[in-house]
């Protein structure tokens, strides 16, 4: 017997209700964009690429000291924003390792609303 899940999409609009959620996103974005220029910067000082694990870490140690504004955005947020960027990471090395005909370029920094997670 197949179970049927059902999805359902909501509009947000803008409210005071709301508010903690526009945070929220804005800061997921700011996040992102740190971990692209924290990506750009390790490859260029090591010739390596970052892993999520390392980048996790220093989130959590940027997130105490000089973003504190950050922890309105739950750990497992975070996390999901750093294992997204590694995926996306992975999958252009993975495109250029295997030459496939095509393009793919690797990740950019984001204004907020083209944040994944906006959409």
């Amino acid at each position: 017997m197949r179970t049927v899940i059902k999805t359902y999409k909501f509009k947000l609009y803008k409210n005071k209700k709301n508010r903690h959620l526009d945070n929220g996103i804005d800061i997921a974005a700011a996040i992102w964009n740190y971990c692209i220029a924290m990506h750009r910067r390790y490859y260029r000082l090591y010739g390596k690429h970052l892993s999520a694990n390392k980048l996790k870490k220093h989130i959590a140690k940027v997130k105490k000291t000089f973003h504190p504004e950050w922890q309105a955005l739950g750990s497992q947020s975070i996390q999901d924003v750093v294992e997204r960027l590694d995926r996306s990471y992975k999958a252009f090395f993975g495109h250029v390792k295997q030459k496939c005909h095509g393009r793919k370029s690797p990740s950019h920094f984001c204004k907020r609303e083209h944040l994944p997670a906006h959409r």
